[in-house]
């Protein structure tokens, strides 16, 4: 493990895939993924999901780094944190090139 994602757990891209494997975490975030903070009574309306529950889950997406915590008066709103998800897509993008550097190297070795 680098330094870096030591001294920061939400730059582990792992941690990010666990936040994401889950498809109520999963909503949330594409419901925040508009640009627009909201309180955890509104991401818990219209869904059988209840308040404590909508906070489990965007505790484990702020853990991520997914989710930032702003309070607004007495409210805490959360709003999608998107530089997360471009360091996984950057990590998803090498570990292909990897993969296509390795089936390019069998290519040559077969057709050879």
């Amino acid at each position: 493990m680098t330094e870096a994602v030591a001294a920061n757990p939400a730059a582990n891209p792992a941690t990010v895939f666990a936040a994401l494997g889950d498809s109520t975490r999963l909503s949330l975030l594409s419901r925040l993924s508009d640009g627009h903070a909201r309180s955890i009574a509104a991401l818990s309306a219209d869904t059988t999901l209840t308040r404590q529950a909508v906070t489990k889950h965007l505790h484990v997406l702020q853990d991520a780094g997914l989710v930032a915590c702003v309070r607004v008066g007495r409210e805490s709103r959360f709003a999608f944190q998107p530089e997360p998800v471009a360091a996984a897509r950057g990590y998803l993008d090498a570990v292909s090139a990897q993969w296509d550097d390795a089936l390019s190297r069998l290519r040559a070795f077969v057709e050879g």
